[in-house]
């Protein structure tokens, strides 16, 4: 079958000063609300990640989304991809589109990028939802071990992505979620826009990842959407998060860490109670 995308919002590609092109979507919300700006996760695009989101979160506030450096059709960079200059790339996004501060949405590595962005770009940031997202990605025996094993699969992107394991992974969604089926040509066309590179090096650059010695510092309010029957970040690395930051909302969601393909309707409603509790905790003027 020939890809079918689902209605997306609409997108252009922005040429971020200093940064390169990114494509971006934007959906206007309701007078007054905050600026919402989504991060995906790994090996991800916003549209994959956030279709079943848009329209829900767009009551809320301007959403704009962003497809992350090497991911999508985001930006592309002769420099190895880092985390830290993910983080910046969202801020420039913002100050380009005169979009600053906004509550960023993070979603996995999304949410890491967001912890990065507030500590590098504080003036971007007024509030933090995060969602599957941990302090740091590998602490336990356990965790060395899967991510070793995700080491060697990043190892192997290099070489091209597996198609037959994004196959796999994509029927199985479908077989939990069966309306997905007609985008699934669609979908699997998404995921492999990536650059196999960069989502070798965003992977390493995961398990080095570690928010430890400045969440306790974070200053603006933020909420946790803790995924609680998440295999990859456990819930209890999701509440260590959370019991590390000052100003902290903890919502909890009856999904996995796919939840957001495979359950939509329960994390785009745990989102957006996160944007409201966020919001209703900023000072005036603050989004």
């Amino acid at each position: 079958m020939p890809p079918c995308p689902p209605p997306l919002p609409e997108g252009r590609v922005v040429d971020v000063p200093g940064r390169g092109e990114t494509l971006v979507r934007e959906m206007s919300g309701p007078a007054g609300g905050p600026t919402i700006l989504l991060l995906h996760g790994w090996t991800l695009c916003s549209d994959v990640n956030w279709f079943t989101a848009y329209e829900t979160l767009a009551h809320h506030g301007r959403v704009i989304a962003m497809d992350q450096r090497g991911h999508g059709r985001g930006i592309r960079s002769e420099e190895p991809f880092t985390l830290e200059a993910a983080a910046d790339d969202a801020a420039a996004l913002l100050e380009h589109l005169d979009a600053a501060p906004a509550v960023i949405v993070g979603y996995s590595m999304g949410g890491s990028v967001a912890l990065l962005q507030w500590r590098r770009h504080p003036e971007s940031v007024a509030g933090l939802v995060l969602q599957s997202t941990g302090l740091q990605w590998r602490e336990s025996v356990r965790e060395h071990i899967l991510w070793a094993g995700r080491s060697m699969v990043g190892l192997g992107l290099r070489f091209g992505a597996p198609s037959g394991l994004t196959a796999r992974y994509l029927r199985a969604a479908t077989e939990q979620r069966p309306d997905l089926e007609p985008y699934l040509p669609w979908l699997t066309s998404e995921v492999r826009r990536s650059d196999p590179t960069d989502i070798a090096a965003a992977g390493r650059a995961l398990c080095r990842f570690d928010a430890r010695p400045f969440a306790g510092d974070i200053d603006v309010p933020t909420a946790v959407v803790v995924a609680l029957h998440d295999r990859l970040i456990r819930p209890n690395k999701q509440r260590r998060l959370a019991a590390a930051v000052p100003d902290m909302e903890v919502i909890e969601a009856d999904v996995g860490h796919n939840g957001w393909m495979v359950r939509p309707d329960k994390i785009a409603g745990a989102l957006a109670q996160g944007i409201d509790s966020v919001v209703a905790r900023l000072p005036s003027g603050k989004a």
